[in-house]
Formats: structure tokens, sequence, C-alpha cells
């Protein structure tokens, strides 16, 4: 969504970089160039002229000019005032003393309001809730049975004594399913309530009702973030009207330009805690304002990446992992490869997990072309061979590749491909899992692998460089000969003689180490 936004700062910080100092006329300039791109992605006038002011004021201070690196300092200034217009801090959910705690949704018709219920209520009994879906839609039509189906998809309980369709009362509904909640033992209650094609005043007089009856302890306003200029004045009539705590944002990853996001906090006053960015149950998370400003600017969000990993993989598996990488490449096997990247598609889209990576804005092409289908079709080539092949895979011969790409329905190219990609990718892995670094690139000095050891090795490895005159080599030789056969009458450790012995010396470092007596 915010793509275009993205590729517009970039370039305007880009042409930064590589000045000593910023003058005036740069700050300016860059000042333009940011309101260009603001309004370019739909953000409300207001907001785009608090943000600029903000930025120059601080840009053309001293925290800029005495600065050793002005181009970062200004990235910093942005993503700090980014940060402040999409909320500041990370806004929790208020749970009440005594469950259940009544959570309301609000917003127009076509929001997604019903959708992120289950999404809602998924996420909650994640975090270890029993949460409670309220179908109190009665007017547009399968709305209750929408509820139904969302809430047995995402696991969660729905309480929906009416038919809907415009039959039965709201009101009624949402008084009753506090009551239901507390003889269930559900300690959170999510009310659906029915949205308009726009603001109206039948619209306002039921949410208003509605929460006079339950009495929420978080009234969420959803969103549509592809909706543009006219998410704030909705937001803005709704807190009027009916009031609301916080906001919700879906359709988060869609094409239009965005500026519904960036511009809803600021002109409520009304932090975004929500966001929707998929239509899958589990594409919703906690919005956190610094990460999405972080993805704005290029730099990715590593601590979202980190999260979705920690609930997808186990700490158990990944040090299984580990030690077997570590005894050698041949104790992993294409049955972990497999594993693995089964755990990966767990925690979703393949894109979006790159997406996350710092510095992915400049492949941004690469990954919207990526083929979601590859990692499927990979697993069904693994799933084609027998335990023994995934095992050893040098076993497959051409015979068996045949065998396999009819299993997986690909061409034998595919699984020769997938083989050889293995046995690269586990040479990789266990380089990495020893300490050596990634292959093809020098180690750290001092470090196993490294390239202090290395450069010993190959010093030991030529050895004394040998005389080019036949007559005086010979002699050498003769001469070695004899000092090794005299080394090995007198077991010398040292494989020469005794004064070869008596000569010896130890290294400066070492010596500093000896006590005074011993030196």
């Amino acid at each position: 969504m915010f793509d275009t936004l993205s590729d517009r700062l970039a370039a305007t910080f880009k042409n930064l970089r590589g000045k000593g100092r910023l003058s005036e006329a740069d700050i300016d300039a860059t000042a333009r160039e940011i309101r260009i791109a603001l309004l370019e992605a739909d953000v409300a006038l207001p907001v785009v002229r608090a943000f600029i002011k903000q930025v120059k004021e601080r840009a053309l201070g001293a925290e800029v000019s005495k600065a050793l690196n002005p181009a970062q300092q200004v990235i910093k200034i942005v993503n700090e005032e980014l940060v402040g217009i999409l909320g500041g801090e990370t806004r929790r959910l208020r749970f009440a003393k005594t469950p259940p705690t009544v959570i309301l949704l609000a917003g127009l018709q076509g929001a997604g309001k019903t959708t992120l219920a289950g999404k809602l209520g998924r996420w909650l009994k994640a975090q270890g809730h029993t949460p409670l879906l309220v179908a109190c839609d009665l007017q547009r039509p399968n709305a209750v049975n929408q509820l139904s189906v969302v809430g047995e998809r995402a696991g969660v309980a729905v309480y929906a004594p009416e038919p809907g369709n415009g039959v039965g009362d709201p009101v009624k509904v949402a008084a009753d399913s506090v009551d239901y909640a507390k003889g269930k033992q559900h300690d959170v209650v999510i009310v659906d309530t029915a949205g308009r094609l726009g603001i109206d005043e039948e619209l306002m007089r039921q949410a208003a009702d509605i929460r006079d009856a339950v009495r929420p302890d978080e009234i969420l306003f959803v969103v549509d973030a592809m909706i543009g200029q006219d998410a704030v004045n909705t937001a803005e009539a709704f807190r009027d009207g009916v009031g609301f705590d916080g906001v919700v944002l879906s359709k988060l990853d869609g094409d239009a330009r965005g500026g519904a996001a960036l511009s809803v906090a600021h002109v409520t006053g009304r932090q975004i805690m929500f966001a929707s960015n998929g239509e899958k149950l589990d594409d919703f998370d906690a919005f956190h304002p610094d990460r999405m400003a972080s993805r704005i600017l290029g730099m990715g969000d590593l601590l979202s990446l980190i999260e979705k990993a920690e609930q997808t993989f186990s700490q158990a598996e990944a040090e299984k992992m580990a030690s077997k990488l570590a005894k050698g490449p041949k104790e992993f096997t294409l049955e972990d490869f497999l594993a693995q990247m089964e755990q990966v598609r767990k925690m979703g889209s393949i894109s979006k997990l790159l997406g996350m990576l710092p510095g992915m804005g400049e492949m941004k092409d690469q990954i919207n072309n990526l083929d979601e289908r590859d990692v499927d079709r990979t697993a069904a080539i693994i799933k084609s061979m027998t335990p023994a092949e995934r095992q050893d895979p040098h076993i497959i011969n051409g015979s068996r590749r045949a065998r396999i790409a009819r299993g997986s329905g690909v061409e034998v190219s595919a699984v020769k491909s997938l083989v050889e990609r293995f046995f690269e990718a586990r040479k990789m892995m266990s380089k990495m899992a020893q300490g050596g670094g990634m292959p093809g690139m020098p180690g750290m000095p001092g470090a196993p692998g490294g390239g202090a050891r290395k450069k010993k090795q190959q010093k030991a490895a030529k050895g004394k460089r040998r005389s080019g005159n036949p007559m005086k080599r010979k002699a050498e030789e003769q001469a070695a000969a004899e000092r090794r056969a005299a080394g090995a009458a007198q077991g010398s450790p040292f494989g020469g003689g005794g004064a070869e012995a008596d000569s010896f010396e130890l290294p400066k470092e070492f010596r500093d180490m000896l006590p005074p007596s011993e030196k």
C-alpha cells in the first residue's frame, strides 16, 4: 500500500547522501519533495502541513547542522515524525477488571467489520482468552450467517439468537450477550454492529443505543484503508456521534495510496490499534507505529519478522536442527529440509516475509513477481521420494528422478535442480553452523575458518624455499635428511638435534606471560 510513498521518499533521501553539509536550500528542496510524496499518497492536507513544519524546524536546528552525517540525521527526523503522526507508542487493549471485557466494532458497511471480528477473536484466542462473537448486524443480508462461518473457521464461539435479514432487535441481542458470556465463561465479548453506505441518523442512533446497552470497555472504529480522504471524514463523524477509543485499519494489503493510515490517528486523536493486511484470518496483528514508519522508509520490520518466527518455530526443534548441522552436512536430510520449509510456509506469504527485511525495497519487483507455488512444487517433489531417497539423495539416479518427476507432476530437470540446490544449501548451512561464515566470503580474523588461520595454513604449506642451483639443492636435501635422522635417534620433540632444541625460543607474547624466574 505504501510502495509509491516509499519510492518517492527513497529517491528524495538518495539526493542527500554524499553531502557533507546541508544548506537551507537543500532542506527546503527535501521538504518540498516530502510534501509532494505525502500529498500523492492521499494524506490529509492538515497532516501534511503539520508534518512538514516539524521536519523543517528540526532539520534547520543544531541536531542537523552539527551532525557528522546530516543526511542520516534528516532521515532520523522524518522517521520520528512519521512515528508521531501514526500515533506514537503502541496502544494495547484495555481489559475489564471483572470479565467479560466488551469490545464494540463500529464503521461503515463494506469496511470489513464482520471478517475483522473473526480475526480479532482468533488473535485474542491465541493470547489465551476465550472470546465470544455477537451478531448484532441484523440488517445486511446473510450477515449473521457470515459471522457464524467466520467464527467457525477462527475456532471462536458465536452468539446469534436472531436470524437477521431485517429480523430481530440488535440492542436486545447485545445486552443479552453479556449475560450469556458470563454463564459460558467467555472473558471477551466482540460485538459486530450494522453499518450503512454512508453516515446517517439511523446508523448513529443504533450504534449509540448498543453502546449504552453493553457499556463497552473498548469501541473500535473499523476503517477501510483504501477509501482515501473520506476515511478521515467518516472517522470524525463517528468520533463526534458515537465516540470510539481506537482505530482498526482493514485492507492494508490493497494497492491504494494508503493516506488514511497516515491521517486518521493525527486528525481524530485516537490511535491505530490493529491492522488487517490480508484475506486470511491470521493476516492480522497489533499496529506498531515505529515499525510501520520503518517499513515506509524502506528499513524493514525485523521485530515483526522475529515475532512471527517465535510464534511458528519451536525452540526445541531449532536447537535440534542446529546440533544436526554442527555435526556435519550429511546429518541434514531432505526430510529436515521439508520440515523447515513447511515451518516457514506457516509464517505466511514468502513475499511479505521478504518485504520485512531491511533493504528489500530495491528488490520490490522481484519480490512481487515471486511465485508462491514454487514452495508447494518443491514440497511435492520431496514428498514423492522414498524415505531412503530423502535420507540420502546421492542414490537418486536417472530412473529414480523420472519416477519422482511423474509422481510430483514436474519435469525431470526440476528434480535434478532441487537435489543440486539442496546439496549446495546443506553445505552452506553446515559451514555457517560451525562458525565458518558464508561460503565465498572471508571469515572474521581469528574465528574458525577466519583469515588469520587460513594465511597461517598457507604459509605452513609453502615451507622453506628451495634453491634454484641443482648442486646446492642436493646438498641442502642431504643436510636436512641427516638432521632428521639425528633427531629421531635422540628423541628430540623438535625433530632436530639437541642444539636446535636448546636454541628454541618462545614468542615474545608468551615470554611476557611467564614468571620472572623462568624468562
